[in-house]
């Protein structure tokens, strides 16, 4: 294994995602189960060798586990220098995912309006200035949420998870939860991405997630599709702070 290979890892809610760079290029991607991340002892050995930096939406407890087997990597915290200003009125409960996000999106694209769609377990939206100021943006329930929620607040409708282009129009009950959640996410990304247009122009748009290629958002000449931006802008942060 390379002297120079960085591992950036994400510890996210669905999964953790394991980015491996050498001489400033991401020369590898993996995606791995939080019982395999504590368990698994070739992938535990392999990260034992590298340098590298991670950030958390996980529970403290999770997160203390994962520093207590793997000390050597530097936590994503308020003591680490970002490339970024924060004009964001809770710093502290800002979550790791969208500043690596925002930091990605800006090394892309420094100088000029980016926003961020990230489609996963939530759908976020995450909006940088062309002056290198996160401003901000939203959060909303991602597919499995929403499915889940109609199924635990209601009597009965059922516990579904098909993923995928639906009908507009749903001719059974099933078919109706599936229109509403796959269309109503589709609608609201949309229009949601319409009103930044008409506020930062011009805006380059950047879409990340497991779940964005469920739906057809890269159709215009500035949407980019970039499955791995939160892993690049982690690294981006360890570079600034390894200097």
């Amino acid at each position: 294994m390379d002297k120079k290979q960085v591992a950036a890892i994400d510890l996210g809610n669905s999964f953790t995602k394991i980015g491996y760079f050498i001489n400033n290029e991401l020369s590898g991607v993996v995606r791995v189960s939080w019982e395999d991340l504590m368990g698994d002892e070739q992938l535990y050995a392999e990260l034992k060798k590298c340098e590298g930096i991670f950030s958390s939406v996980l529970s403290s407890a999770q997160t203390h586990a994962f520093q207590t087997r793997f000390p050597g990597f530097k936590p994503l915290d308020d003591k680490l220098r970002i490339p970024l200003l924060l004009d964001y009125e809770t710093p502290a409960t800002l979550g790791k995912d969208r500043i690596c996000n925002a930091v990605g999106a800006w090394s892309k694209n420094p100088g000029r309006n980016s926003l961020v769609v990230d489609v996963g377990t939530c759908i976020k939206f995450d909006i940088v200035s062309g002056e290198g100021v996160y401003e901000g943006g939203s959060i909303s329930p991602g597919i499995r949420l929403r499915y889940q929620s109609l199924n635990d607040y209601t009597a009965n409708l059922p516990l579904l998870d098909e993923k995928g282009k639906t009908g507009l129009v749903g001719k059974s009950t099933e078919k109706s939860i599936h229109s509403g959640v796959m269309n109503g996410m589709n609608a609201e990304i949309l229009q949601l991405i319409a009103q930044y247009e008409q506020n930062y122009d011009p805006l380059t748009i950047f879409v990340t997630g497991g779940d964005a290629k469920y739906f057809d958002l890269v159709t215009k000449n500035n949407i980019f599709a970039n499955e791995n931006l939160t892993l690049e802008g982690l690294y981006k942060i360890f570079l600034l702070n390894a200097q």
